[in-house]
């Protein structure tokens, strides 16, 4: 626990003793009041009267300081309940809550953090690398800006395809809100949002999975329409672990079965639309960016470059 906690947790403990101390020394008096006013002596008590007579007396007192180290232990636990919700709430980003009473604030009234996922492509600015995504930003971009048809350029698209670093990282926010106006871009985005929202729900990030770069010429086939050995270099993922959880995941998981077919089939038709317009440091960089990265990764083990 934390300094703060610990002294509330004795500050506490403290309050509960004083209490069993008081409840005791107020039943003693009463005890004694009651033996210096009855009538008799202590001679004319039989032993199991006297026996009664002290099991009367002692048992209150027993139970006062069972109930007073029970408190304690309550206090204890609320003090650690209280330290484990404050650093789950800083690790959320979340307001801490004050007091014992006070509830989350609902979800609609907190900010969401934006994705972030991978590596940031090194032809775009760089920024610092987040260690784990948050989907809800994300959405909240894409519903905030419906799908117009408007048409945006290579390097903004390429930028909304890496998605944001965090709430600081601007020019991807701004590429992402653009890239969402045109219909066929919107869909893309959100099933590669999905992937790897869900990818990171296994401890699968983009960060962590740099791609063998395949030559922009390998790419060029692929958007052609060739597939099997010549475009088998764009499967250039080779972690075993995160390649084992993503088979695992097609195989049991029927939503992110659906969603990563989805996201396949859509970031396919979106290499055969843009890629031919792209010089070979463009192709580089959409290469390198987050979706890119899950479409090498889930194309690997689903088989698609042979």
């Amino acid at each position: 626990m934390s300094v703060i906690a610990r002294i509330s947790s004795l500050a506490t403990r403290d309050r509960i003793t004083t209490v069993g101390l008081a409840l005791t020394a107020g039943w003693l008096f009463l005890v004694a009041l009651f033996w210096l006013l009855a009538p008799g002596g202590e001679g004319s008590a039989g032993g199991i009267a006297r026996l009664v007579s002290t099991v009367g007396v002692v048992l209150p007192v027993a139970l006062v300081w069972m109930g007073v180290s029970l408190a304690r232990q309550v206090a204890i636990l609320r003090a650690e309940a209280d330290e484990l919700r404050t650093r789950l709430n800083r690790m959320r980003g979340t307001p801490e809550p004050v007091g014992d009473t006070a509830e989350p604030a609902p979800a609609r009234d907190r900010k969401p953090a934006p994705l972030a996922s991978a590596a940031r492509p090194a032809a775009l600015p760089t920024r610092p690398r987040p260690t784990a995504p948050e989907p809800a930003s994300a959405r909240a971009e894409t519903r905030a800006d419906a799908p117009s048809g408007q048409a945006v350029d290579s390097i903004t698209l390429i930028r909304a395809l890496n998605f944001p670093d965090g709430p600081e990282d601007q020019d991807a926010i701004d590429a992402l809100r653009l890239a969402l106006k045109d219909p066929a871009n919107s869909r893309v985005l959100r099933s590669a949002q999905d992937v790897v929202t869900l990818l990171a729900g296994r401890d699968v990030y983009m960060d962590n999975l740099p791609p063998e770069p395949a030559r922009p010429e390998v790419w060029r086939r692929f958007a052609a329409g060739e597939r099997g050995s010549a475009v088998a270099a764009l499967g250039g993922i080779d972690d075993p672990e995160a390649m084992e959880i993503a088979v695992g995941m097609l195989e049991q998981d029927e939503i992110f079965r659906d969603t990563a077919h989805h996201f396949l089939r859509h970031f396919d038709g979106l290499i055969g639309r843009v890629v031919p317009d792209l010089d070979d440091m463009q192709i580089s960089v959409l290469a390198d960016s987050r979706s890119a990265r899950a479409f090498m990764l889930l194309g690997r083990v689903s088989g698609i470059f042979g």
